[in-house]
């Protein structure tokens, strides 16, 4: 099946699976073709094609954006970006402003309103699945974990038929669920984390790690916290300090889209005027210097001890039966 596209001949992108691809993989491949089908809007990949024939390998033609990932062309910008496979081992430094972070960050909310629209829930919001078209124009990608919200705008995973009573039942079966399945666990709300629940405000917390990463210029999230202790610092109140270069004001939204309750967290329609806001005020609101980016040391006296704290009562909460951790794990922190 063939998508008006401009004359002549055009560069596109195609994806396709490996000889040893499994069935799920194939599903999933085939799904994300369904879904591309029913979206048209500027600021998501566009569909142009498929080869679906049966008995042959399955190719989604999609639009080709010469930039790559809005990750790696933010980690170019301060020379840490590792080549791709075929690409020349030293490339030229990409510049990258104020003004452009808060117009990724703008066009990516109005790409993820429009899918809200269409109530379409992305599940893995985050820089490496957002592609850079010519122009730097944000395309938002990958839909594989993508799907369909009806009712209520709650897409649920059933956790193997089991209720989530107590807190270390609850404990034990989160470590359970990020063992047994590849998940983007920083970047996934409590609520998914805890019961799998995902709607349009678990990828509104996803967008708050999202712009983390835009400000720090592709560093990774959470750094030092291993990702099975990460819901239990999070349930207990902890959230990514604010980086050296980034404005209270803006370091105060992401805060907001890291809200425990969802109903507390914009929406993509209020973070797209924010954002459009921002950018007409033509404000300071981070520093691009890259002397002035650096992944924050979550590691420094206090927030190392808040950590570690938080770590040991994950520990006893998985291994203790009482109610409480024993009082002697917290004297020495």
């Amino acid at each position: 099946m063939l998508y008006p596209c401009p004359q002549g001949i055009s560069t596109v992108a195609v994806k396709t699976l490996k000889d040893n691809a499994t069935t799920g993989e194939l599903s999933d491949l085939l799904s994300e073709y369904q879904l591309l089908k029913e979206i048209a809007h500027p600021n998501v990949i566009r569909l142009l094609g498929a080869c679906t024939t049966p008995g042959q390998p399955v190719y989604v033609i999609i639009e080709f954006c010469a930039l790559g990932s809005l990750r790696n062309y933010l980690r170019k910008s301060r020379n840490v970006n590792p080549p791709d496979p075929g690409e020349p081992e030293t490339e030229p430094r990409v510049d990258v402003t104020p003004k452009d972070i808060l117009s990724f960050a703008w066009q990516i909310c109005k790409g993820m309103s429009y899918l809200t629209e269409i109530k379409l829930v992305h599940r893995d919001l985050a820089a490496r699945n957002i592609l850079l078209a010519a122009g730097k124009m944000c395309k938002i990608s990958d839909f594989g974990l993508t799907r369909d919200v009806y009712e209520d705008d709650t897409y649920l995973k059933k956790s193997r038929g089991r209720a989530l009573t107590g807190t270390r039942l609850a404990t034990l079966l989160v470590v359970e669920f990020l063992l047994s399945f590849p998940v983007p666990v920083k970047w996934m709300a409590l609520e998914s984390l805890s019961d799998q629940v995902y709607t349009s405000k678990s990828d509104v917390w996803s967008f708050g790690v999202v712009v983390w990463e835009l400000v720090t210029l592709g560093s990774s999230p959470y750094p030092g916290v291993p990702a099975h202790s990460l819901f239990q610092l999070l349930r207990n109140g902890y959230r990514m300090q604010r980086p050296n270069n980034c404005s209270q004001h803006l370091y105060d939204l992401m805060k907001r889209c890291w809200a425990e309750e969802p109903s507390e967290r914009p929406s993509f329609m209020e973070l797209t005027d924010k954002f459009e806001r921002m950018l007409e005020e033509g404000t300071d609101y981070l520093d691009c210097n890259v002397r002035m980016v650096a992944n924050p040391s979550y590691f420094n006296q206090g927030n190392y001890q808040l950590v570690y704290l938080y770590t040991i009562r994950f520990r006893y909460e998985i291994l203790y039966t009482g109610p409480h951790p024993p009082a002697h794990v917290y004297q020495s922190y």
